[in-house]
C-alpha cells in the first residue's frame, strides 16, 4: 500500500499535458479483437485500469508490442477462447469494471462472451442490464450462475434488429455497437449514448470497415460486414483529467495551462466551471488559467435562485467531474446545489471535507448544498483515505490548497485513472510525495 503526503498552501505555475483518455482507452481497447488484423493504438494512459486491460488481452493470446510510451500494436488472429472458462478469468475480470466491454466483441467475432460481475469504484449499483438486453435482441442467449456471479452470452449468429435502449449508458452502447457491426443485416439503436469517446469508438470501427451511421447522435444505424481490418487510433486526451486541473488552478490561485486540450469535444466543462467564477481562457487548442488571487464567485439564476450543477448524458456535464465542482465550490464566494443523479454513493465521501472545515450539507445521498469560504477560512490539513478514482483526486485537489501536512490513503485508487500524477503535480511545484504504508 502507498500513501501520498502533502505539504498544501503552495502556489502552482506551468504547463501539463493532459494523459489520454482513460474511459475511451478502455472501450478501444476492448475492440482491437474484432479482427485478426493488427490494430496500433496512440496516447494510451499509464494507469492501472487500462494496464489491467492490456494484460487481459494477452491473457486471451493477443499479441502486444509495445511501439514507443503511449503506443502499442494489437494483434488478434489467434485468441484463445479457453482462458474465457478458466477460473483464471473469473479473477482477473473481476478486478476491472472496464472487463464488461470484452463480452461484445468475444461474442461478434467468436459466438459466446462471459464476464464475472465486474468491480470498479464503489459509487453504489453499476447495472449491467443495457448491455445483455441488447446483445439479446441481436440474438443471443443469456445466462446468469448465481453462485459465481458470471454473465455469459452465446449466438451461433448475431442478426441486426432495431432496438430503444432503456438508458443511454456509454459502456453499454459501446458493447452493443461493437457486437452490432459483425451482426447479420441493419441494427438501429435508438437512445444511444452520444459521447466523444463513444464518436471515437465509432470512427475508429469504420475506418475497420464497418458501416455505422449517425456518430454523434442518439440514433446509430449499423449496416452489418462480415469481417473487419486493422487500423491506426490515437485517443483523445482525457476531459475528466483535465476537468481536475482547471479544479487544482482554482483552488489553489495557482496560473495554470492545460496543453492540447481538443477543445471541440470538452462539451460543457468550460461553461460549468465559468459558472463557479473561474476564468477559462481559450490560447488556441490550449485551455489557461489565470491565477484567482481576488477568489472567484458563483453565479445565480437570472431569478436569484441558487445555481444547480447536475449530471446528465452528454451532451450534459460528465458525473465523474461533480466531486471535482464540489471540492471547488467550498472556496468559492456563494453557494451552490450539487445534484449527482447518477450513483447513489458518490457524494459520501464529503464528510472527509467537512472534517477539512468545509461548509457543506449532505441533504440525501444524491444532493448537497456547499457554502463557499471565498479563501477567507483554508482548508485544514488532515488524514484522508481515497474511496474512489475521483473522490480521491477530489481530496487531493482539497489537500493541495490545505495550510499543512495532509496525508491521503489507499492512492491505488487514484492511481487507476491518473499516470504519474506525483510527479506530474511536482512539476508545477506541488510538494507530494509517495510513500510506502
Amino acid at each position: 500500500m502507498e500513501s501520498f503526503v502533502i505539504e498544501g498552501g503552495q502556489p502552482l505555475q506551468g504547463s501539463i499535458t493532459p494523459q489520454g483518455a482513460k474511459n475511451e482507452a478502455l472501450q478501444i481497447l476492448c475492440a482491437v479483437l474484432l479482427t485478426s488484423e493488427p490494430v496500433t493504438i496512440h496516447n494510451i494512459p499509464d494507469i492501472v485500469d487500462v494496464n489491467k486491460l492490456i494484460q487481459l488481452l494477452k491473457n486471451f493470446g493477443v499479441v502486444t508490442e509495445k511501439i514507443s510510451d503511449g503506443s502499442f500494436r494489437f494483434t488478434a488472429s489467434e485468441v484463445q477462447m479457453d482462458y474465457l472458462s478458466s477460473d483464471q478469468f473469473k479473477i482477473d475480470g473481476k478486478g476491472l469494471r472496464g472487463s464488461i466491454m470484452l463480452v461484445g466483441p468475444l461474442l461478434a467475432r467468436f459466438g459466446k462472451g462471459s464476464i464475472p460481475r465486474p468491480g470498479g469504484d464503489k459509487i453504489g449499483r453499476r447495472r449491467l442490464d443495457t448491455h445483455f438486453d441488447g446483445l439479446v435482441k441481436l440474438g443471443a442467449h443469456f445466462n446468469y450462475n448465481k453462485e459465481d456471479y458470471f454473465y455469459s452470452v452465446e449466438a451461433k449468429k448475431l442478426k441486426g434488429t432495431d432496438m430503444l435502449l432503456d438508458e443511454a449508458s456509454v459502456t453499454g452502447t459501446a458493447n452493443i455497437v461493437m457486437a452490432a457491426v459483425l451482426a447479420e443485416g441493419t441494427t438501429t439503436i435508438y437512445n444511444a449514448a452520444c459521447e466523444p469517446y463513444l464518436q471515437q469508438l465509432c470512427g475508429m470501427l469504420n475506418r475497420m470497415g464497418a458501416k455505422i451511421s449517425g456518430i454523434g447522435s442518439n440514433l446509430l444505424r449499423i449496416e452489418g460486414v462480415s469481417s473487419l481490418k486493422g487500423t491506426e487510433h490515437t485517443l483523445l486526451p482525457d476531459m475528466i483529467e483535465i476537468g481536475s486541473w482547471v479544479g487544482l488552478a482554482a483552488m489553489t490561485q495557482s496560473e495554470i495551462t492545460i496543453k492540447n486540450v481538443r477543445w471541440e469535444f470538452l462539451g460543457q466543462i468550460p461553461n460549468i466551471f465559468r459558472k463557479l467564477g473561474i476564468t477559462i481562457e481559450q490560447h488556441g487548442d490550449d485551455l489557461f488559467i489565470p491565477a484567482h488571487k481576488d477568489g472567484y464567485e458563483i453565479q445565480n439564476y437570472i431569478d436569484g435562485s441558487i445555481l444547480t450543477i447536475s449530471d446528465a448524458p452528454w451532451p450534459g456535464f460528465t458525473p465523474d467531474l461533480l466531486s471535482i465542482v464540489l471540492v471547488v465550490a467550498t472556496q468559492a464566494r456563494g453557494s451552490v446545489l450539487i445534484h449527482q443523479k447518477m450513483f447513489e454513493s458518490r457524494l459520501f465521501f464529503v464528510d472527509k471535507l467537512i472534517d477539512m472545515g468545509a461548509k457543506i450539507i449532505l441533504c440525501d445521498p444524491h444532493r448537497a448544498t456547499v457554502i463557499g469560504h471565498d479563501f477567507k477560512s483554508q482548508l485544514k490539513a488532515a488524514t484522508l483515505t481515497s474511496p474512489d478514482i475521483r473522490a480521491g483526486v477530489s481530496l487531493l485537489i482539497a489537500a493541495l490548497s490545505a495550510e499543512g501536512k495532509s496525508t491521503i490513503h489507499n492512492i491505488e485508487q487514484i492511481d487507476r485513472g491518473y499516470e504519474n500524477i506525483d510527479v506530474r503535480l511536482k512539476n508545477i511545484g506541488a510538494k507530494i510525495e509517495r510513500i510506502k504504508s
